[in-house]
């Protein structure tokens, strides 16, 4: 084999492919930079916004260095979308921050309540004003790690319950517990 033939066999796999790698690279890391700017964690954004722009300068350099060859513009918008669902389901791993969760059941809520406080989850319960009368509101913060297992408190206990989650940004004098982890994210700057 010669080396035109080489070069030609190079550039037809090798150079999409490593686009595409540093493209879901690229991606990821801007996915979770917007996550640390969302929920505030102010000195990991830019760390990361360092290495996403590292990367993508690598990989349009070999755009650049290709311009002729069709595949590396495939290459790159297929590492743009591969990149998008990495990061997202990074984002969704490693669950940085807090969620609120608001529960308007449909039933009794002494069995849920009970549940969470007894898994050490913060709950507060409100007396309130329905569309059909009076109802019961609960209101529980907790780490976004935690945000699976505490719905399927909450659909084991009360299937129609009506609820809603929202990210928080900060948080202060509360009922917190350090959840059990693999990864413990640094306390947002407030």
């Amino acid at each position: 084999m010669d080396w035109a033939t080489l070069l030609d066999t190079h550039r037809l796999w090798l150079v999409p492919l490593l686009i595409v790698l540093a493209r879901v690279v690229d991606v990821s890391l801007g996915t979770l930079r917007m996550v640390f700017i969302a929920r505030g964690y102010t000195r990991w954004a830019p760390v990361a916004g360092f290495f996403e722009v590292l990367v993508w300068i690598t990989a349009i350099a070999q755009i650049m260095r290709n311009l002729d060859s069709p595949v590396t513009y495939v290459a790159y918008a297929a590492g743009y979308a591969l990149g998008t669902f990495v990061g997202l389901r990074l984002e969704h791993r490693i669950a940085l921050g807090h969620v609120v969760i608001r529960v308007i059941p449909q039933a009794d809520t002494s069995a849920l309540v009970a549940q969470l406080r007894e898994e050490k989850y913060g709950v507060t319960v409100v007396d309130a004003e329905g569309a059909r009368g009076p109802v019961k509101v609960i209101f529980t913060l907790i780490p976004r790690s935690a945000q699976d297992r505490v719905l399927r408190l909450i659909r084991e206990d009360n299937p129609k319950a009506f609820f809603t989650i929202e990210d928080v940004r900060t948080t202060g004098h509360g009922f917190f517990p350090t959840p059990a982890r693999r990864f413990v994210a640094p306390r947002p700057e407030g």
